[in-house]
């Protein structure tokens, strides 16, 4: 949380350390425990939408796949191995979506900018900490404010209006993982339907499926629209995450050619960093670490985030 005196982000408004004249409510301010103990979501109308908007697209590709193509197909084996693996794609990216919209992702506690709070600090003479004027909060290193979050968010990469949160420090991987299976069941939608023309147009649309001809083509060519721009949107989107991974870079540091203060991870240690200790299946697991105590825990609301 302490940065030299010489270096400042230019993306937020800086201060120097409360004078003893300054206060603020520190009744607004949540520990590290009770904030991890939270299911996060912001309420933020146009986030919600799209958030709503993707679970929706997400259930029409499924059932174009599944009554569409899939079922009315004499191929037995052809349907369940597709039907199956279309189906854990979808599961596992809506279950990825869930986390990443729903986990906290990084948030720095509202209100800490107290001198009690940073008489607890032990700082060294002349170190210098900064505080931001926007969440009174002491502002870590490499942390940002998010307007529509309003709160500084550690390591944060961007806000996503399509998972109705910021992409921060504690649910990047999550993100990432949400884009990888996106991208997976579009292109596997795609497959799908490039073999369902073809099978259509050789039985003359008789037997193809069980809906009108007109119907099915006009739900097969919204889906193959609706999978090429999740497809492009998420691989790029994807591998633009990796990138910056592996750079220990954010996308906000990136586009500001913020020069790092900090020491760079190697490539693989960043990796390790976001998706958990050794590789293993965990990493492209979303329910890896979820606990259901978390969703019974009375919420309390408050600012633009609550917790459940």
């Amino acid at each position: 949380t302490m940065q030299s005196s010489g270096h400042r982000f230019r993306d937020v408004e800086h201060h120097p350390l409360l004078a003893d004249n300054d206060s603020y409510d520190s009744s607004s301010s949540s520990s590290e425990a009770d904030m991890a103990e939270r299911v996060w979501f912001i309420r933020d109308g146009c986030g919600m939408v799209c958030a709503i908007m993707t679970w929706l697209l997400v259930v029409y590709a499924d059932f174009v796949v599944t009554f569409v193509m899939l079922l009315p197909s004499k191929d037995f084996w052809y349907s369940v191995i597709n039907g199956v693996l279309f189906n854990c794609l979808a599961v596992l990216a809506l279950s990825s979506h869930l986390r990443t919209m729903l986990t906290d992702p990084g948030a720095v506690p509202k209100g800490n900018a107290t001198k009690e709070y940073m008489d607890n600090l032990q700082l060294k003479p002349g170190e210098v900490i900064y505080k931001c004027p926007k969440c009174c909060s002491i502002k870590p290193e490499r942390a940002h404010h998010c307007s529509i979050c309003k709160r500084c968010i550690r390591k944060m990469d961007h806000h996503c209006p399509w998972v109705n949160n910021c992409v921060g420090e504690k649910n990047q991987r999550f993100f990432v993982l949400f884009t990888m299976y996106i991208a997976l069941i579009s292109a596997h939608a795609l497959i799908l339907c490039g073999f369902q023309f073809f099978s259509c147009v050789r039985g003359q649309w008789t037997e193809c499926s069980d809906f009108s001809p007109p119907v099915t083509v006009i739900l097969m060519i919204f889906l193959c629209l609706e999978g090429f721009l999740f497809l492009t949107f998420t691989a790029v989107m994807f591998g633009t995450q990796i990138h910056s991974i592996c750079n220990d870079e954010t996308e906000i540091e990136r586009l500001k050619s913020e020069k790092p203060t900090w020491e760079r991870r190697l490539r693989w240690e960043g990796m390790k960093s976001v998706f958990g200790g050794q590789p293993s299946l965990l990493w492209i697991n979303p329910f890896a670490g979820f606990r259901i105590r978390r969703l019974l825990l009375r919420g309390k609301k408050g600012g633009p985030e609550f917790s459940v």
